[in-house]
């Protein structure tokens, strides 16, 4: 007989009517703030994003994972959940999951890939978070739509916030306790000093702000003073939570018998824990470098390059010629390479954006080019044919259709 499944970890889902809500920022203070009282805290990023989950993992001190409706079916969400929850560390206290944009926002019109849709999967409580500038008594019927236009889902609470004053918060607060039974979780002030700079490809990555650290800090201190934490707790300890998935394994090899060598720094950090640890659980030794700070590529098998921002740190990529040489030098030698959007911008002959030029590394016969809106925007479909290098299990795989997210301001040109 199997042995039986642990009980699913409480949860939650943190979502709001829109983005640019405010809901990554408490989001981040509910989870420094709950490490911080010593429950390991375990967190989940709807979507396929790179930067947040950076934050979150910051925030957590352990990886974040992507659940996403356009590269996974329901089942793997619910195996991903499963296997990076409570089956990942038996001690898991809590699970927060934050979405992306607003709760019923999605590419599909009736809300298949729908943060709404992904808290029916998980059956997950929601907390909303509210933007309140601009608005007092219709918060009610805004509140009204949003907990009956879909009922598979729960909306368990709400968090006002950018609140201008503590009459605006008296308002807010009456208007939902005589128009709805929804809790007010609590309130949060206006304060231009706990918002994350954005930018073209969204916020900016931890690792560019010195004062990440200390930010996010500041937002665990707002949010203990601010939210009710002992009801949010039992919010995500109600019962009819999700029974966890028997997750998917890989067997991990004994000995590594490959090398890949992986950029990450500064410049490049766009990577999915996932695929590091498919890496390492298929037999792979996994070497990271810096293409800005080190003079020397590890001896390697193979190479990955993933997405970041290297036209931020153009003219330090340029500078480290020593780098760049060895990479072409290896990749014209045959060395596997992998590389995706900020990698394949670096290995493009050069970068141009807000009128400078950085020599790059060539091994693309083209040059990159920013640009001031999007060139790619949403999600493709790929057809693999025969001569894709990764067919899987079947040798005679002609067709495949495979989803793809992209998000990028750049073009290769000249090609």
């Amino acid at each position: 007989m199997a042995a039986p499944l642990p009980p699913s970890v409480p949860n939650f889902l943190i979502a709001a009517t829109r983005k640019s809500s405010g809901k990554t920022t408490v989001s981040l203070g509910l989870v420094r703030a709950f490490v911080n009282r010593g429950l390991t805290t375990a967190t989940f990023k709807k979507g396929p994003d790179y930067i947040d989950p950076l934050w979150l993992q910051l925030a957590s001190g352990q990886p974040c994972y992507n659940l996403d409706f356009n590269t996974q079916s329901e089942a793997e969400i619910l195996a991903t959940f499963s296997r990076h929850s409570r089956h990942a560390d038996p001690s898991t206290d809590l699970v927060i999951i934050e979405t992306n944009k607003g709760l019923f926002d999605g590419v599909d019109p009736r809300g298949s890939d729908s943060n709404a849709r992904m808290a029916s999967v998980l059956k997950a409580p929601i907390i909303l978070v509210i933007d309140t500038i601009g608005i007092t008594r219709g918060i009610a019927p805004l509140l009204h739509g949003y907990s009956t236009f879909d009922p598979d889902i729960n909306i368990s609470g709400v968090i006002l916030n950018k609140t201008g004053s503590s009459r605006h918060e008296n308002k807010l607060r009456k208007a939902i306790e005589y128009y709805s039974d929804i809790p007010v979780l609590g309130s949060i002030d206006r304060d231009e000093d706990l918002v994350i700079t954005e930018r073209h490809l969204g916020l900016t990555t931890p690792g560019e702000k010195s004062t990440a650290e200390p930010l996010i800090e500041q937002l665990a201190q707002t949010i203990e003073q601010c939210i009710d934490m002992e009801k949010l707790l039992k919010i995500a300890a109600s019962p009819g939570h999700v029974s966890p998935a028997t997750p998917q394994t890989i067997e991990p090899s004994d000995q590594p018998d490959i090398t890949i060598a992986i950029a990450r720094d500064e410049a490049f950090g766009f990577y999915y824990p996932d695929d590091m640890e498919a890496f390492s659980q298929c037999g792979a030794r996994l070497e990271f470098f810096s293409p800005i700070h080190d003079s020397q590529l590890p001896k390697a098998d193979g190479l990955f390059i993933g997405g970041g921002f290297p036209e931020t740190h153009m003219k330090e990529l340029e500078a480290n010629q020593p780098m760049r040489a060895q990479i072409k030098t290896a990749i014209e030698a045959g060395l596997p390479t992998y590389a995706e959007c900020g990698g394949l911008m670096y290995l493009s002959r050069s970068i141009e954006w807000s009128g400078k030029t950085a020599q790059m590394i060539g091994a693309i016969p083209g040059e990159c080019k920013m640009h001031q809106k999007p060139q790619g925007r949403g999600f493709a479909r790929l057809q693999n044919t025969a001569n894709h290098p990764w067919p899987g299990n079947n040798t005679n795989l002609v067709e495949t259709i495979s989803p793809a997210h992209e998000f990028h301001y750049a073009s290769i040109e000249n090609l």
